[in-house]
């Protein structure tokens, strides 16, 4: 697998239509993504890039292909947004959480729950007798 795992909107949605499924062959991907209105071969081809990419992996049954995803959607994200700090926000994540709380983006409930993560993070690194 790639350690950068950067998707598109629409690799993302087929991603998500993966997780949740377990495994999928392309006409059930294909109908999962109806609202798309996404050809066959297009999703046939998006499964593959993300083969080759190593994002989700396939095996024969019978005459079709049947795919299943080799990265999670924790993996993904957290790839996605170390990608956006370090692209957008020169690698400083307190910039990205300033730009956020700056544009009205976190409500004072969210900062109150960043908060409570970050206890809890502080509290296991403790534990683990790490910074």
């Amino acid at each position: 697998m790639a350690e950068d795992i950067v998707l598109s909107d629409l690799q993302l949605d087929l991603m998500r239509v993966l997780w949740r499924a377990g495994e999928l062959n392309v006409a059930d991907a294909t109908a999962a993504l109806a609202e798309r209105g996404l050809a066959h071969t297009t999703v046939a081809t998006l499964l593959t890039r993300l083969e080759k990419r190593g994002v989700v992996e396939s095996r024969r049954e019978s005459r079709l292909l049947v795919y299943r995803a080799c990265v999670t959607e924790a993996q993904v994200r957290r790839s996605m947004v170390s990608s956006l700090i370090s692209q957008v926000f020169r690698g400083d994540s307190k910039a990205l959480l300033a730009h956020l709380v700056s544009e009205r983006e976190v409500a004072p409930g969210d900062l109150e729950q960043v908060r409570a993560l970050l206890a809890d993070a502080n509290a296991d690194a403790d534990k683990r007798g790490t910074p």
